[in-house]
């Protein structure tokens, strides 16, 4: 079932409640508390600085690949051939090797986010049951599935603050 027929079903489950049984329903944005905690700056500091040398090499060859490209257009025109094609090789090469780190990093930042994840993923269910409990909420969404929600049923800073809580 596809996200949107699952949205779909919900929404018609929901209008088809009786009045009387009013559900308690809140949202939460889980990304944007997870990654805005203090556990995950923590893990971002450290993550920055394990990841420098990569992150410095990859903009190394990001630069050299932008002034390859700079003498190529500004002196490419007055070069011979052989010397354009010449430029114009290293410049590909640049690039090739620029995207290849970039790839690189990009994958690895993202194995170690989910790693994060992974390991908070205990202390963010059990956040959520407690917020679940205190507001006698019925359902929580996350905040992607949700078009509009008004600030009183945003728990997101709630969750927030208990992920807090529970490193300190």
């Amino acid at each position: 079932m596809t996200m949107r027929k699952g949205m779909l079903a919900l929404l018609l489950a929901l209008v088809a409640l009786p009045a009387s049984a009013e559900m308690k329903i809140a949202v939460v944005d889980l990304r944007q508390a997870v990654f805005s905690s203090n556990a995950a700056t923590e893990f971002t500091e450290l993550l920055q600085g394990q990841m420098q040398s990569e992150e410095t090499r990859v903009r190394s060859a990001q630069e050299e690949a932008r002034k390859l490209q700079q003498r190529l257009e500004q002196d490419g025109a007055m070069m011979n051939d052989s010397e354009r094609q010449r430029l114009t090789s290293q410049y590909e090469q640049k690039v090739q090797e620029f995207q290849q780190l970039r790839g690189q990093f990009d994958q690895v930042v993202n194995q170690r986010q989910q790693q994060f994840l992974q390991q908070a993923r205990p202390l963010v269910d059990a956040a959520m049951e407690a917020i679940l409990e205190e507001y006698q909420l019925d359902l929580i969404l996350p905040a992607e599935a949700v078009v509009y929600v008004t600030p009183d049923r945003d728990l997101t800073d709630e969750l927030r603050r208990r992920l807090n809580q529970e490193v300190e």
